[in-house]
């Protein structure tokens, strides 16, 4: 039996309401928040190849009972969240370390 694959798409809106849409690969929580990870999804195929297949990572947080999203400005809670994602997806995809 083969089981059906059905991403979580999920779409944001930037500070100037551009949409970007994007495929929830995986979500990590700690003692203190919780984080997604994110890969872009494209409807053109040329926009799929020239992207650097690179993770969005952003930290969730609750406003006004609502889950909403935000950029890591600490770089050390960055670079902790990203090994995270990278020793979890590495699995799953060919993830190349930087």
């Amino acid at each position: 039996m083969t089981e059906e694959y059905n991403p979580d798409i999920i779409t944001l809106e930037d500070d100037e309401g551009k949409e970007y849409t994007f495929e929830v690969l995986d979500r990590i929580e700690t003692e203190d928040s919780r984080y997604i990870a994110l890969l872009p999804v494209y409807d053109d195929p040329q926009k799929m190849l020239e992207d650097s297949g690179e993770l969005v990572i952003l930290k969730v947080v609750e406003t006004d009972g609502e889950e909403a999203f935000e950029d890591i400005e600490d770089d050390d809670e960055y670079d902790m969240i990203v090994d995270a994602f990278t020793e979890r997806l590495q699995d799953m995809f060919e993830i190349e370390e930087v």
